[in-house]
């Protein structure tokens, strides 16, 4: 087909398509879009306490490997963690033959340890705004479900929070496919002809949820040894090898997810889990 014979493409095009296939969405056509579910206003504020946080520990990480980056360069080594807080006397530091640090680099080294300071007193702050909200009795739907997860052992703050304010709190699931989907850990099955295989997860979803949901599947299964979960884990993937049971664990945050939901929604608690004492 010649360039030219291709389907004109303007704005008001767009806007018309856009609104016929509205119309055939409204009258009972399901197939003709998708729907997205946007959270309010409140629940994306929620958020922001939370992704803070998470890119507060990346800039803090960032900064202690450049740190230790520079002092390797010298032959220099620091361990503990030291470094991370920020708590490190740049004046007593020598490189690999024991001569004092160069004064160029010294004053970079140090002001770098300035914002590792900063970094650190920052990440302390929003963590205790976030223990002050779960330990107060909180109105809020993000901190009530947070404490009611939290009640399992193996969920810890940082996982019962993340999953209320990013999934739970805010969007009302009907199924268990719409609870793996929305994290992203749904299946993508490929099939043409005789060919028929599995391609992985589709990642299409909130990717915060779902790395740590993998997270809180390691957790898991080594705090909930008696639970259905971690049965079903080790029965299938037990022997599997590290690779397998990498791809299972996987499988297992998909489950656990839904489980947690079901806890959540229904108070139904997961097979075999236990509570704290």
């Amino acid at each position: 087909m010649e360039r030219r014979a291709r389907r004109a493409k303007s704005d008001g095009l767009d806007v018309r398509a856009l609104l016929e296939l509205l119309m055939r969405f409204h009258a009972g056509d399901r197939r003709a879009c998708r729907t997205v579910r946007v959270p309010s206003r409140d629940a994306e504020d929620a958020r922001q306490m939370q992704r803070e946080l998470r890119e507060l520990r990346g800039e803090r990480t960032t900064l202690t490997n450049r740190i230790k980056g520079l002092l390797a360069t010298q032959g220099a080594r620091l361990a503990g963690s030291g470094v991370k807080r920020g708590r490190v006397d740049v004046e007593v530091l020598v490189d690999g033959q024991g001569a004092p640090l160069r004064e160029g680099l010294r004053a970079r080294i140090g002001r770098e340890l300035e914002r590792l300071r900063l970094l650190d007193a920052q990440i302390t702050q929003v963590e205790k705004a976030r223990k002050a909200k779960l330990e107060a009795q909180h109105q809020e739907a993000g901190a009530k479900l947070a404490r009611k997860l939290m009640q399992l052992r193996a969920i810890g703050p940082e996982a019962a929070w993340v999953c209320s304010v990013e999934a739970f709190a805010w969007r009302t699931f009907q199924n268990t496919r719409q609870v793996g989907a929305s994290m992203g850990l749904a299946p993508t099955p490929y099939q043409s002809g005789t060919s028929q295989h599995e391609q992985g997860i589709s990642k299409a979803g909130n990717r915060h949820v779902r790395a740590l949901a993998i997270e809180a599947a390691w957790a898991w299964v080594r705090y909930q040894p008696q639970s259905a979960l971690t049965r079903w884990f080790h029965r299938r993937f037990g022997d599997a090898g590290p690779g397998g049971r990498k791809k299972g664990i996987v499988a297992l945050a998909r489950k656990l997810m839904i489980a947690l939901w079901k806890y959540v929604q229904y108070d139904e608690l997961p097979e075999g889990a236990l509570l704290k004492t």
